[in-house]
């Protein structure tokens, strides 16, 4: 390959550039990709971004210009600035891709978080104040908007990432370090990567193209000159790109993309349970270890309505293989609301298909968002009612059932006595924890209290004197 690539640059330059210029198009064949990358990036740069971000950081200020008596009498006049401490900027940088000519851009989610200010410079050198249109946490995306004034800007096309193979060539397009716009070339060498800690939804391309930070947000083409993925993480030791970077699938970021309102709702399966393994294996039927053995099912979900059990392993679902429970969450996570889906399962030992009807998750019981007041130790905590929707919202990991910690105050009774957002409250005094609203009532019934939480696989007991 080397070989060849030399003998291309020597032959390219017996051409005179104004030859090159009429007859260099977006190759056509894997041939004509040999001789140079030129074409494709000369049609996908322009529709990739910079994106600058501004936000104000508060520093510690005076205590006393907290109080209000001495603010009566100093007002602002105490060394130290003012009671919210003094403001500090701090900019941050990162990489979008245009995927609609109005002025519609898909980011990184952790590129414009907590951002005071947005700004997207084009590759012309443009500047634009951008809004925000939606963000989703867990998948770690962000759609901005641009006012183009009516002018149409050069946009990305989607291409269906699950066509994507490893071995194939793809383009990272970004603005790394800072640098400015720059492009890197390599394969894809891993797809439906598990990546722990970038997202909820890891299901990642894996590339061995350069991707450094400020390349988050970026574009990852293939040679068509189409959007694949979206840049989100790097493997590093040192910071910088050691070939193993990731990738959003395009086809999680168009379920994003498509939403109408700012909070992004998935369908919702209602069905959760462990990857097979090469123990499990032989005991289901299974020549290999493959699919997801179901543990849990929920009552009047879809999954329960089409007939699913627990005991099945689910091998597939809408033709597109499932490996783990992150497979998955991904595959159901990228399909309509609305529609239907075929699952594959294997039941004792046979193949079976299974239609389940699509359906946003339900808020049932309502959330009843509660925050403890009082002489209490769950005082400062705001507590609520969990359901689908939120445990969906919120990547909740736990049970789909009971009363979470939403928000600890600092400093709060609740934080001392080391309670946690995320924590399950299970009984107080031995009574059990039904419903957010009641929690107040149980808290105040008592001057001792004998406290249960659930803490991810573990529980935690608590005993406080009044």
């Amino acid at each position: 390959m080397r070989g060849l690539m030399v003998f291309c640059v020597g032959l390219a330059m017996m051409v005179s550039g104004s030859v090159l210029a009429q007859t260099r198009t977006v190759p056509q064949s894997r041939d004509q990709v040999q001789l140079s990358f030129a074409p494709v990036v000369r049609q996908a740069a322009p529709a990739v971004v910079n994106i600058f971000t501004k936000r104000v950081v508060r520093q510690a200020g005076n205590p006393l210009l907290d109080d209000p008596i001495f603010r009566r009498f100093f007002g602002d006049r105490i060394p130290g600035g003012g009671g919210g401490g003094q403001g500090r900027v701090q900019n941050s940088l990162g990489s979008g891709v245009i995927v609609d000519p109005s002025g519609l851009i898909v980011t990184n989610n952790h590129v414009i978080r907590d951002a005071d200010e947005i700004t997207v410079v084009l590759a012309d050198r443009r500047e634009f104040e951008a809004e925000v249109v939606r963000r989703d946490e867990r998948t770690d995306l962000a759609v901005l908007r641009i006012a183009t004034n009516g002018q149409a800007l050069p946009a990305l096309r989607f291409r269906d990432s699950d066509d994507l193979e490893v071995g194939d060539i793809v383009i990272a397009i970004g603005n790394p370090f800072g640098v400015g716009q720059t492009v890197t070339q390599g394969v894809v060498s891993a797809l439906a990567r598990t990546a722990g800690g970038i997202s909820d939804y890891s299901f990642f391309i894996q590339t061995d193209a350069a991707i450094n930070p400020g390349n988050s947000g970026g574009a990852l083409v293939t040679l068509d000159g189409r959007l694949v993925g979206i840049n989100t993480a790097i493997y590093s030791r040192g910071g910088g790109s050691i070939g193993i970077g990731f990738a959003i699938p395009a086809n999680m970021v168009r379920t994003v993309l498509d939403q109408s309102g700012r909070r992004v709702v998935r369908a919702w399966l209602g069905a959760g349970g462990t990857a097979v393994t090469a123990e499990m294996a032989p005991s289901l039927g299974l020549d290999r270890p493959v699919g997801v053995l179901i543990e849990e099912v929920a009552p009047e979900s879809p999954a329960a309505r089409a007939g699913l059990r627990r005991g099945d392993v689910v091998t597939a679902i809408a033709g597109r293989d499932v490996s783990d429970p992150e497979s998955l969450r991904y595959r159901v996570a990228t399909l309509p609301i609305g529609q239907t889906a075929a699952l594959t399962v294997l039941r004792q030992g046979r193949p079976q298909q299974i239609s389940v009807a699509l359906q946003p998750p339900p808020e049932t019981p309502p959330r009843d968002l509660t925050r403890i007041q009082g002489a209490v130790p769950f005082q400062g905590a705001t507590v609520a009612n969990l359901s689908p929707a939120l445990v969906e919202e919120i990547g909740f990991a736990g049970p789909t059932r009971g009363v979470v910690v939403m928000e600890v105050e600092r400093g709060s009774n609740a934080a001392r006595v080391g309670l946690q957002p995320g924590d399950v409250l299970l009984r107080i005094n031995g009574e059990p924890v039904q419903a957010a609203r009641s929690v107040q009532a149980q808290l105040n019934a008592a001057r001792v209290w004998r406290l249960e939480v659930r803490r991810g696989a573990q529980t935690l007991s608590i005993q406080v004197q009044g």
